[in-house]
């Protein structure tokens, strides 16, 4: 006959005791705040442009933009003036009455908006030369000075400037798939950006009266126009930086015959800029895979310091579809360069630095690039330009197709701190990276600077760590965010929230979303299902411009991985992760039931009849179940207890049976509200260790509990959850059973 075995459990040890509180009034509904819920509330709705999966529509268009630019650098009186022609496609479905530029230059203007928008305080200590850049100096008005706007043939358009966007007034409107050519002439005054801020300017060399010019914004340039938003017409106040259309670029840049250069594109004339022996050079640079080539040396960037010359020479770049252009030039560059092997094709990768630089620079930078281009194609897409240029510009961080400009340099003795080697390779890694996250997967940096900065941080942490030098990476460990999340809740704001609505921008554009997409890739997900689903995003949207519900629509839709609760929390929230143990019960297995458990309505059937026989697991700690071995069930009898169960096991399936003597019910909490899988190490009393994961979805039908059982044979001496840091835990003092002593900051 077939009997039935019970296993009744019974409270024994409390960590903690969770507070219930009784009413007698009837409690009112209330909205749904399932952490789990779908993300219908928060996702724009799919349509023919943009689909359910997260890849481009059929109707999916974007607009493109050519320019034609003429561009003279004098390095006499620090300004810039050019001519562009552009010619606009309007490969959109609508009529286009006006076309709006951007003229992010006009942020430096004496008209400008954006100090007036920034709040000010006394600060009581300031060196001289802040203090007279703060109070004393009259500075120069930077914005453009546009000469004239005209159409393909020679006549005046009408244009209205807005601050940094300008309007151009289109007498009949544009069709679909027509295109319109118009010409713009303008200069402006160069900044030195190291006294007056801003992403490009010039940085002036007191000990011998040169300047290294890095040069960008320069140009008038084509705003977006897409399915999503129409224009962007936000205003550059500083912070969210640039949406731009793809087009082909063909620059002519004229300077004093001596500089040296870089640019965004592919030299066209090397013979007429490069001395026989440097053109030499350069040419052989193309082919060494190993080092890098001295194209410009040292000794020849120092002889073309002093020489200031009068003459003038043009540089001529040709680009294809790219988003924007860049230059950086001097007489004091130095220019190193090598190949890198990528798929089937050679790329380039450049420095262009002053012996100020050197020898961090002539043994590092090209270096890093060339790993930066390999890490980042392995887990994208090959690079498809066909140079990556890095430009010594201290006090710099910025990016621009093929060409950023980086800081980093030895003290005046030529001593390098490791420190500031490291960051500098961290900063070369991050803005030649930016050439995969926004110049090619093309994202509006104006309105979503994490879908740059944050993607770009998570690739430059894996980079960074596959040089096999143990990099000290800043951002991307889960552990280094908690100081930022465990802040004031008043000084945070989601990751989804707008580029210039940011209080902590390292930490919120760079650093969550790059430890958010890392603890995605190592603990949710596993690095196979992650990187195969982020590929596919970067090939999906590559020269493309992607919005949020895309990556987040084909993250899910390439892994089959429901994510919508990792969104929800990580991105659209400022819940933290902190997760702990709250109670712990011990038991042991008997089969003589205690004086509570014979009065177990279980142990009655249907019409009051005693059933049985029972397993009884009651409560004791491990001490005591090692005092109350003989009352304990043998672990023969133990397993004959199954046949109760089964009577058809076989021998090899009894044999099989484990023969647990411990049994252990915890209770684990969550009360810092982010969803997380919990990661729990248990260490026995014998020293091994035993890891468990739970997923995330452990907290679907309650968001603020969750239990587990562990049937064991060896007595357990802790219990802790995420022993290696991997979730962002804010207070890790409720991570042990027992309770671990915290050490304080003076210990």
């Amino acid at each position: 006959m077939k009997k039935t075995i019970f296993l009744l459990l019974l409270p024994a040890i409390l960590i903690a005791q969770e507070k219930t509180t009784t009413t007698t009034q009837k409690q009112q509904g209330a909205y749904d705040t399932n952490k789990f819920s779908q993300m219908y509330d928060l996702l724009a709705t799919p349509n023919m442009f943009r689909t359910a999966s997260g890849a481009p529509g059929p109707a999916y268009y974007q607009q493109q933009a050519d320019y034609k630019i003429d561009l003279e650098l004098d390095d006499k009186n620090a300004k810039v003036s050019g001519a562009e022609t552009i010619t606009y496609h309007n490969n959109s479905p609508d009529k286009l009455e006006y076309l709006w530029l951007q003229l992010d230059q006009n942020q430096a203007a004496k008209n400008s908006q954006t100090p007036l928008a920034e709040n000010e305080r006394i600060e009581q200590v300031l060196t001289p030369n802040k203090f007279t850049n703060e109070y004393l100096k009259q500075g120069l008005d930077r914005g453009f000075k546009i000469e004239y706007v005209k159409d393909a043939k020679g006549n005046p358009m009408k244009y209205t400037v807005n601050q940094t966007m300008m309007r151009i007034d289109l007498p009949i409107a544009m069709k679909p798939g027509e295109k319109i050519s118009f010409s713009i002439k303008w200069w402006y005054n160069i900044n030195n950006y190291q006294q007056d801020g801003f992403r490009s300017g010039y940085e002036f060399f007191e000990k011998d009266g040169n300047r290294l010019y890095v040069i960008a914004q320069f140009y008038p340039r084509m705003a977006v126009y897409n399915d999503v938003e129409g224009w962007q017409n936000q205003q550059f106040w500083g912070t969210g930086e640039f949406a731009l259309p793809f087009g082909n670029f063909d620059v002519n840049i004229t300077v004093p015959a001596d500089h040296v250069m870089e640019a965004t594109g592919e030299l066209q004339n090397p013979a007429e800029v490069f001395s026989p022996a440097q053109f030499k050079r350069y040419e052989l640079a193309k082919k060494s895979f190993d080092n890098p080539v001295i194209i410009v040396t040292q000794a020849e960037a120092e002889a073309a310091e002093k020489g200031f010359a009068t003459q003038k020479k043009t540089w001529k770049f040709s680009a294809k579809n790219v988003r924007d252009f860049g230059i950086a030039t001097s007489r004091k560059f130095i220019f190193d360069a090598m190949a890198v092997q990528l798929g089937g094709k050679v790329v380039m990768a450049t420095s262009v630095y002053p012996k100020e630089a050197n020898p961090l620079w002539e043994e590092t930078s090209t270096r890093t690039v060339a790993h930066t281009l390999k890490s980042y194609s392995a887990h994208t897409f090959d690079y498809p330009y066909p140079k990556a240029v890095s430009v010594s510009a201290e006090d710099q961080g910025m990016e621009y197709p093929m060409i950023c400009w980086n800081f980093g340099r030895p003290d005046a003795n030529g001593v390098i701190n490791p420190q500031i080697k490291n960051g500098m390779i961290g900063v070369i890694i991050h803005e030649v990276g930016h050439n995969f996250f926004p110049m090619i997967v093309n994202s509006d940096e104006r309105q979503w600077s994490w879908m740059d900065e944050g993607l770009n941080t998570f690739m430059q942490y894996m980079a960074e760590q596959e040089m096999g030098t143990n990099f000290p990476s800043r951002r991307g460990p889960a552990k280094n965010i908690v100081p930022y999340m465990s802040g004031d809740q008043k000084m945070l704001e989601p990751i989804m929230s707008n580029s210039e609505s940011i209080i902590n921008f390292g930490n919120n554009a760079y650093g969550k979303p790059a430890t958010a997409l890392n603890i995605l890739r190592e603990t949710v997900m596993g690095r196979e299902l992650f990187d195969h689903a982020f590929k596919t995003y970067a090939n999906r949207w590559k020269f493309k411009h992607p919005t949020p519900e895309d990556f987040f629509r084909t993250m899910e839709d390439a892994s089959a991985f429901d994510l919508d609760w990792f969104w929800r929390g990580w991105f659209y929230s400022t819940d933290v992760v902190d997760i702990g143990i709250t109670e712990v019960k011990q038991y042991y297995v008997t089969d003589t039931p205690t004086t509570e458990l014979k009065n177990s309505k279980l142990r009655k059937g249907r019409f009051g009849e005693e059933k049985g026989p029972f397993v009884y697991l009651v409560n004791g700690t491990n001490q005591e179940l090692k005092e109350a071995d003989k009352k304990a069930l043998k672990i023969d009898e133990f397993k004959l207890l199954s046949d109760y169960v089964n009577e058809k096991l076989t021998a090899e399936e009894k044999a099989s049976l484990n023969a647990p003597k411990y049994f252990y019910e915890v209770a684990f909490n969550k009360p810092g509200g982010l969803i997380m899988p919990i990661l729990v190490e248990i260490t026995y009393e014998d020293g091994t260790t035993e890891n468990f994961k739970y997923p995330a979805q452990i907290w679907r039908k309650n968001n603020d509990t969750a239990k587990k059982v562990y049937a064991t044979t060896k007595a357990i001496k802790k219990i802790e959850i995420d022993p290696k840091l991997e979730t962002a835990d804010i207070d890790v003092t409720n991570n042990s059973w027992p309770k671990a002593e915290v050490k304080s900051k003076f210990d």
